[in-house]
């Protein structure tokens, strides 16, 4: 188990604990009412499927809508009392089509013209808000036995280990800075590995009559259901469809970062809203990555997230200047190859908390990343090979032992030894030919 309780507990018992409340507050609604939502959203909604599926059975409504059919059938009885929905022909399995009159297509292409969105139903704002913070990763502390458990598979020199463990304990954001290789970027990408639970995302929140799709199957993946354990099957069971068990998110951004990116868009092309990245990294890790080398400056970026990271909540807002509250419910880190200093002033460093540097490392660390990759590529070093690579080319170049290195180098002599159909040993006049075609001279 990767985050230690105060008490010993088995996998299940935590895992179960760590669900319960999410299971409380987002069980499968049952009626109108329990969805949250006003009557009219969802009907709206229905409207739009059935136009674009032309004619749709109520099990098919009900799975587009991700609601209980009794649920759907209120929508349709309501439909067809004010002439928007007729009964079709009868499928080939005898289940009774829906599909919309004449004045139901016209209501459903107002509809679209206003809004894009076709997809499950949303969750309302208040009950997302709920789940999250009852979700936020920072209900469970790391130790240092939690985090050597997790990067495992990761070389992370001590050092490092000893200053990025606290620092994820805490509310406050974490500054990586360093030299370009450094591993800076890889190391925040694999933080990831310390979280091995699972989150509810909703597909979608809705904000007074607007829906604001929240989940991206770019940054949120699913649990293939094959790979839960019993705790979480039981739970599966009982939670609201319009919600997606998922890993937490890892989001992201390096230099296309914009200011826009910070707060919902609405994007003119499909006619739906866009939820900012802090929304869409919520439960989980977002990353900043090149710091510095963005359209809009350090300064602009803290400035927008300083009160969100004091408060843990943030405002945001519609273009139609309806604002709304949501917790900011994140790991947030920057990673720049820049000196601190460079970005921002003293008093804005010391608002960030921490501020860890990646250097270049040591011996022994180098080797066990040239060990590792050379497993990865399947190769092997001829005797005396490392030694000869750091006693002599490392000083005659003046090269730091970064962390890219190895793989960068290796990959090259891999490439050689395919195309030349070599025996998959590095030796020095392989390792010389990589190390002159990777580094440039003068």
């Amino acid at each position: 188990m990767l985050f230690k309780s105060s008490n010993a507990k088995s996998k299940v018992e935590a895992d179960l604990e760590l669900r319960t409340p999410s299971q409380h507050v987002a069980n499968n609604p049952t009626d109108l009412d329990e969805t949250g939502l006003e009557p009219g959203l969802l009907l709206n909604l229905m409207l739009k499927h059935l136009y674009d599926g032309d004619a749709l059975t109520l099990l098919q409504l009900s799975q587009r809508l991700a609601l209980r059919g009794g649920i759907v059938q209120s929508l349709l009885s309501e439909a067809k009392e004010t002439g928007l929905v007729e009964n079709r022909q009868m499928s080939s399995a005898g289940q009774q089509r829906f599909s919309l009159s004449g004045e139901g297509r016209r209501q459903a292409q107002n509809l679209f013209a206003t809004s894009g969105y076709l997809g499950p139903a949303p969750v309302p704002l208040a009950q997302y808000n709920e789940v999250c913070r009852q979700q936020s990763s920072r209900n469970r502390q790391i130790t240092r036995e939690a985090f050597t458990e997790g990067m495992k598979e990761v070389v992370v020199p001590a050092g490092l280990l000893d200053q990025l463990g606290p620092a994820l304990n805490s509310t406050r954001p974490l500054l990586i800075y360093g030299l370009p290789g450094t591993g800076k970027s890889f190391l925040c990408r694999q933080l990831n590995r310390l979280f091995c639970d699972e989150v509810l995302i909703p597909h979608a929140v809705a904000v007074g009559h607007h829906i604001i799709q929240v989940y991206d199957p770019h940054f949120h993946h699913r649990v293939v259901d094959g790979s839960a354990t019993e705790a979480l099957e039981l739970v599966a069971e009982a939670v609201d469809g319009r919600w997606h068990r998922c890993r937490r998110p890892l989001l992201m951004v390096g230099g296309e970062l914009t200011l826009s990116m910070l707060d919902v868009s609405f994007d003119s092309n499909s006619r739906t809203f866009r939820a900012p990245i802090g929304l869409t990294a919520n439960n989980g890790i977002l990353l900043i990555d090149d710091l510095g080398r963005q359209t809009i400056s350090p300064k602009a970026i803290f400035n927008r997230w300083i009160l969100p990271l004091e408060e843990g909540r943030d405002f945001l807002s519609l273009p139609s200047g309806e604002h709304f509250e949501v917790p900011f419910e994140q790991l947030l880190l920057f990673s720049t190859n820049l000196a601190p200093t460079e970005l921002v002033d003293e008093a804005f460093l010391r608002r960030l908390g921490y501020k860890v540097h990646f250097g270049q490392l040591d011996k022994p660390t180098y080797l066990r990343i040239w060990q590792q990759n050379c497993d990865t590529f399947g190769l092997e070093s001829a005797p005396g090979l490392t030694d000869w690579m750091l006693d002599r080319l490392y000083p005659e170049a003046q090269k730091p032992l970064l962390p890219c290195h190895p793989r960068d180098l290796l990959s090259i002599v891999s490439d050689q030894v395919q195309f030349g159909g070599l025996s998959p040993v590095i030796t020095r006049e392989l390792l010389r030919h990589a190390w002159d075609l990777y580094f440039v001279k003068g």
